[in-house]
């Protein structure tokens, strides 16, 4: 089976995200998936099938631990192989739950066209904000359709600054993919920052995280009023990425960099 190793939201070799890809031929039962995933041990790996037409693909996501319904960096990251090793530049992804997600080459960008969730106020265990290192929250929601937490923290730099207890932070909240810590820039460079812990799910931090942006845009659109954003992710690895709020749908604008091509022997 062809493999790919992709790091996706940067330019840069060693920075964003890295993501596994994998083509399949035939169809694979989930746990040699999952078992793939575990092996290559990435935050993410996207198992591709083409599809009956052309530019469509059936696409499945799995984190070490299970698998997710939808990933923003492995989406990304299979999309630039395809548009690297085939003449398209329109594709359309299928997920696993029949999302429809497509997806396009402009310019020096891939655009990825993501739906749009709305969150709902929560309160946050004070053990959840000791474990994350917070002292104070300036607000909090949650994705139901996600299964995520979001935290909005009033300065960037203490959010880069953040060192989690992920044994104290696992157990301090349950049934849940993950916690979104975020803050608006204290640059003009980009309009939010944020970073992404999900223990719960799959590793203890994600570098760099699309799949979040179909909540997170319409959080900083409504907070900012401007429909076209610029939003870095602060992890070690680091990443960003240009998102733009439609009626319906969000649009991800992202790079990514191929950094190893192989087969996976099963």
């Amino acid at each position: 089976m062809k493999v790919y190793f992709v790091d996706s939201f940067t330019t840069e070799v060693f920075k964003g995200n890295p993501a596994g890809v994998c083509f399949a031929e035939d169809i694979i039962d989930e746990q040699m998936m999952q078992n793939i995933a575990k092996e290559i041990g990435f935050s993410e790996t996207a198992f591709i099938r083409k599809g009956a037409n052309d530019d469509t693909y059936a696409i499945r996501y799995f984190s070490p631990k299970k698998e997710i319904p939808l990933c923003g960096h492995a989406t990304l990251a299979a999309a630039k192989v395809i548009f690297e090793t085939t003449d398209a530049n329109r594709i359309m992804f299928i997920t696993g739950d029949n999302l429809q997600i497509p997806i396009r080459q402009e310019k020096a960008k891939i655009v990825m066209e993501f739906p749009v969730y709305d969150t709902s106020p929560i309160s946050v265990p004070a053990t959840m904000l000791t474990a994350l290192g917070i002292a104070s929250i300036t607000k909090s929601s949650y994705s139901a359709i996600n299964r995520i937490i979001l935290i909005e923290i009033d300065n960037s730099d203490k959010l880069r600054e953040l060192k989690p207890d992920f044994n104290a932070l696992v157990n301090s909240y349950h049934d849940i993919n993950g916690v979104l810590v975020t803050a608006a820039s204290n640059t003009t460079q980009y309009d939010f920052h944020y970073r992404y812990f999900w223990p719960w799910a799959g590793t203890n931090e994600d570098p760099v995280t699309g799949g979040v942006q179909t909540f997170l845009t319409k959080y900083w659109v409504e907070k900012l009023g401007e429909k076209r954003l610029r939003a870095f992710q602060s992890s070690d690895r680091t990443g960003l990425m240009t998102v733009e709020l439609q009626s319906n749908n969000v649009l991800i604008y992202g790079d990514a960099v191929i950094v190893l091509e192989g087969d996976f022997k099963l």
